[in-house]
């Protein structure tokens, strides 16, 4: 299911890296995830259920597991991202539709992730997406501060020269939509889950990103 959307005054494209640019079905983020719950374990000599458990408090409560783990255990983050991202590329499959999706998009894309620029790049170019973008706005960049931290994005709007009103954030997590939202950009929600909710701050839903953005009325370019 996907909703046609008026998107013709956009000119700049942001969009989140994992389970956005590939589905959660690519099961990337679960392996990264098995990852960060030993790594948690090594680090704090909790067992895997104890592990895992605080490594999702501390996304909740962060915005990434390893903000909490930099506040609360003095973590070396370039160690840990290294660490964690250091998973197989094999379960991301191109999908044309997608780079002919996003490649008829008007004006600037980039990318915009609470992981690093090492990852973004393996995943953009196992995706055969990494010509498509303009840049890609990482963790490092924002000092390790990640979204939805409305410093972050303040970051990442004066790296970009962006105007808000003019950009489209697409995201499958709602709440990193909220400070976007707030600052006058049009927001996307993707995903399985994405048809469910009603919050405010998401102004368009799909659980599937192509369709959507073929489906979309886009600004008119002129050679």
């Amino acid at each position: 299911m996907s909703e046609r959307a008026d998107l013709s005054y956009i000119d700049t494209w942001l969009f989140d890296l994992d389970n956005t640019l590939y589905p959660p079905e690519a099961e990337l983020m679960s392996l990264i995830e098995r990852r960060m719950t030993h790594f948690v374990q090594r680090q704090t000599g909790l067992g895997r259920d104890d592990a895992f458990a605080l490594q999702k408090k501390y996304l909740h409560e962060h915005g990434t597991t390893l903000a909490g783990l930099m506040a609360n255990h003095g973590v070396d983050p370039e160690a840990f991202l290294e660490e964690v991202h250091d998973v197989s590329m094999a379960g991301l499959t191109p999908d044309a539709g997608l780079r002919e999706a996003i490649g008829a998009l008007p004006g600037r894309r980039l990318v915009f992730t609470n992981g690093d620029k090492a990852h973004a790049d393996r995943v953009l170019r196992a995706l055969h997406l990494d010509d498509l973008f303009e840049a890609v706005f990482h963790i490092a960049l924002a000092d390790y501060v990640p979204k939805p931290h409305p410093d972050t994005f303040r970051r990442m709007i004066e790296a970009h020269d962006i105007d808000p009103p003019r950009t489209a954030f697409i995201e499958d997590t709602a709440r990193n939509l909220l400070p976007a939202y707030d600052l006058g950009m049009t927001t996307v929600l993707v995903g399985p889950s994405a048809l469910q909710g009603d919050e405010r701050f998401v102004v368009h839903r799909t659980d599937n990103l192509t369709a959507f953005l073929k489906a979309a009325h886009l600004k008119e370019t002129r050679l």
